[in-house]
């Protein structure tokens, strides 16, 4: 175990799912306060397994709100039932994990937790894609030109999509993740990339004839390959503060199915103008907790429009605590010391990487971008590889064997950069 910068034995953190940005939560609570999180899940994948800083709970049917909500309510139970002084910090990090917390906030927070999440009206107005781009559009925040496409009455055979009028290409994606995670049709992506009008009237077909009942958002195509895009974190306290403000460069983002946009490679900096926007739209909308913002810079020109914000802290958070400003420390402050923390701007240059160095450098085409990785790669940060703390023999195993796997995931379907990121 690593020694902790400010034991605190009496925090309990529960936290929902079993990704990475899981595994980093369990880490940075580790890190900082000396504690065991434990790990809700249906399942246990590599990244919260065999792991000595984390207790998983299962459930039977993860995609069943009522069962982790009384997983929940069990684990506080008997955490406070052996020591009524814990105190409980409930986090979790997907759209709709966060949406079945928040919908369960009262009977969550009676029974001991803490839940550090925006209110359930501000929820479903910006966690949708397209309300999102109203809102930023009314707080004059840049977002890529938007159409809506509503299915809600595909069910009638009069009903006929919406015309689309973006441009080609064009980029299809979910409204909302959480009405999208369990609709399965052939094909399915995260995000789509549509070059005529005859590929989006497939996709519209295919979401109709999968029951898909939700809003679907068809949005300008911004040029320009994955180092065009920016990540932004950022965490709101109970008084309206923006108290962290973080920011990376990505360099590479995964290219799976599933997991389409998720960086892969980042670099850790300043993102100027980018901050102040992403304040603007957090102070304006009376927003609270974490939030995630992906913005991507054109090339022509050096404009950058927003284009979703995240209600959670994101899958690749770690990037925050490995800068110098460990996660848990904004949410323990907030919700359990009540402690009004001074406001941090992260600037520190870091890389943060999922995959082999090699591998990303064969991504990075721009030459001083390039320099850059080569010169932080010797002390990239990797979130799995927590050797201080969490140095089994089989996580260091399960860390060799996720970047070998990074390899072949590539080779498949990416083999080579292109100008798009597609």
């Amino acid at each position: 175990m690593s020694r902790a910068a400010e034991p605190r034995p009496e925090i309990f953190p529960v936290v929902l799912g079993g990704d990475i940005g899981v595994y980093a939560f369990a880490r940075a609570f580790h890190e900082q306060y000396g504690v065991t999180s434990t790990v809700i899940s249906g399942l246990v994948p590599g990244p919260i397994a065999d792991s000595r800083i984390l207790r998983n709970v299962t459930v039977e049917d993860s995609h069943d709100a009522r069962q982790l909500v009384d997983a929940a309510l069990r684990v506080a139970a008997e955490a406070l039932a052996a020591d009524p002084g814990r105190r409980l910090v409930l986090l979790a990090n997907s759209d709709w994990l966060v949406r079945t917390v928040v919908r369960h906030r009262g009977e969550l927070e009676a029974a001991g937790y803490v839940v550090p999440f925006l209110d359930e009206e501000l929820l479903d107005q910006i966690a949708d894609k397209a309300t999102f781009a109203e809102v930023a559009e009314k707080v004059g925040i840049a977002v890529p030109r938007t159409v809506v496409q509503d299915f809600a009455g595909a069910g009638d055979p009069q009903w006929r999509p919406a015309p689309v009028d973006v441009g080609w290409p064009l980029i299809a994606k979910a409204a909302s993740s959480a009405d999208y995670q369990d609709v399965e049709f052939p094909g399915k992506r995260k995000v789509f990339e549509i070059a005529t009008q005859a590929e989006l009237d497939d996709l519209w077909d295919r979401l109709r004839a999968a029951g898909f009942r939700g809003r679907f958002v068809a949005q300008e195509l911004v040029p320009g390959d994955d180092t065009q895009m920016r990540s932004i974190t950022a965490y709101v306290d109970r008084r309206g503060v923006v108290t962290l403000m973080a920011g990376a460069h990505v360099l590479l983002e995964e290219h799976t199915p599933n997991g389409l946009g998720n960086p892969a490679a980042m670099i850790t900096g300043d993102l100027g103008e980018m901050f102040a926007q992403a304040k603007a739209f957090l102070e304006a909308t009376g927003y609270r907790g974490f939030a995630n913002f992906d913005v991507k810079v054109d090339p022509r020109d050096g404009r950058f429009a927003f284009f979703e914000v995240n209600p959670r802290i994101g899958r690749n958070n770690y990037y925050v605590t490995a800068a110098g400003a460990n996660v848990a420390r904004f949410v323990v402050a907030d919700h359990v010391d009540d402690v009004a923390l001074e406001p941090v701007v992260v600037t520190a240059e870091v890389l943060y990487s999922v995959v082999p160095t090699r591998l990303l450098l064969h991504y990075v085409r721009e030459p001083r971008l390039a320099a850059t990785v080569k010169r932080l790669a010797p002390d990239s940060v990797h979130p799995l590889a927590y050797w201080a703390g969490d140095g089994g023999a089989k996580r260091r195993a399960y860390v060799a064997a996720a970047k070998v796997n990074q390899v072949r995931k590539f080779r498949r379907w990416y083999p080579q950069p292109t100008g798009t990121g597609f």
